[in-house]
C-alpha cells in the first residue's frame, strides 16, 4: 500500500510542530485521555521531560497554531464532554506509515537525534527491531521524492567528539546540515540533562524488575 499526502507538506512553524508532536505522542503513551482538551494539550506542549527546546505557550499562541493545523488536515477537532478536543491526523496528512511517523514526532518534540537515541526513545510509541531498522526508514524519509512532497528528514554533520551522526526533520524548513547541534556548552548540558533522565527511568525499570522477582537490585545486597 502506498500513503501519498492529500495536499503538498505544509511547512510547520515551532509552535505547530510542538502541538502536533505533542498530540502523536499523548496519543500513543495515554490513550485513555486522548483526544486531548485543549489545557491538556498546553500542559503536554510545555512539559518540562522529553521536550526540546523547552517552550512556555499560552492558550492563545496554541489556539492559533491549532487552526492552522486543522486547516492543513493534520489535526482534527471531535466533539465531547464540555468542549472540542483534538487528534492529529499526521501519518494520512503527511502521507507515512506509522514507523515514520514515530521518528518524526520524536525528533519535532525532542529535537535532532542519532538513531539509537531515537530507538531508545520510541520504546513506548513503537518498538524497533533494531538500529539498523531506525535507520532503514530514516533513509526512507531522507530520500522521499519530490512526487511525495520531499524530503522529510536531514542527516547532519557530526558534532565534535561524536561518535554517530543526528537526524533533524524537515518540517519546518530547511536546515544547515553542518550545523551541529549541542556543540555548544548549552547544548551539551541539555543532552546531559536528557540522558541522565533517560538513565533514571531505566534504572526504575530495573528495580522494579527486581522486586518483581523477588531479587536485589544490582549494587545492593
Amino acid at each position: 500500500m502506498t500513503l501519498t499526502p492529500a495536499s503538498p507538506t505544509p511547512t510547520l512553524s515551532p509552535i505547530e510542530a510542538r502541538a502536533l508532536g505533542t498530540l502523536m505522542e499523548k496519543a500513543r503513551t495515554v490513550p485513555d485521555s486522548y483526544p486531548l482538551t485543549l489545557n491538556s494539550l498546553l500542559l503536554g506542549c510545555n512539559q518540562k521531560s522529553s521536550r526540546e527546546p523547552l517552550m512556555e505557550l499560552d492558550e492563545a499562541q496554541l489556539a492559533s497554531a491549532l487552526d492552522r493545523l486543522l486547516g492543513a488536515g493534520l489535526v482534527r477537532a471531535v466533539s465531547g464532554g464540555r468542549g472540542a478536543r483534538y487528534e492529529h491526523n499526521f501519518q494520512r496528512g503527511i502521507g507515512v506509515f506509522e514507523q515514520s511517523a514515530v521518528l518524526l514526532g520524536l525528533l519535532m518534540l525532542r529535537g535532532p537525534q542519532t538513531a539509537g537515541e531515537l530507538r531508545l526513545n520510541s520504546e513506548r510509541w513503537y518498538k524497533f527491531a533494531d538500529i539498523s531498522s531506525v535507520e532503514g526508514f530514516l533513509e526512507e524519509l531522507q530520500d522521499r521524492s519530490a512526487e511525495k512532497g520531499g524530503p522529510l528528514v536531514i542527516r547532519l554533520a557530526r558534532a565534535p567528539g561524536a561518535r554517530e551522526q543526528r537526524w533533524a526533520h524537515l518540517l519546518c524548513g530547511a536546515v544547515d546540515p553542518q550545523a551541529a547541534p549541542g556543540a555548544t556548552s548549552g547544548g551539551n548540558a541539555e543532552r546531559i540533562e536528557r540522558l541522565e533522565a533517560e538513565v533514571a527511568r531505566l534504572r526504575d525499570t530495573v528495580e522494579r524488575l527486581c522486586r518483581e522477582l523477588g531479587v536485589s537490585p544490582p549494587g545492593q545486597t
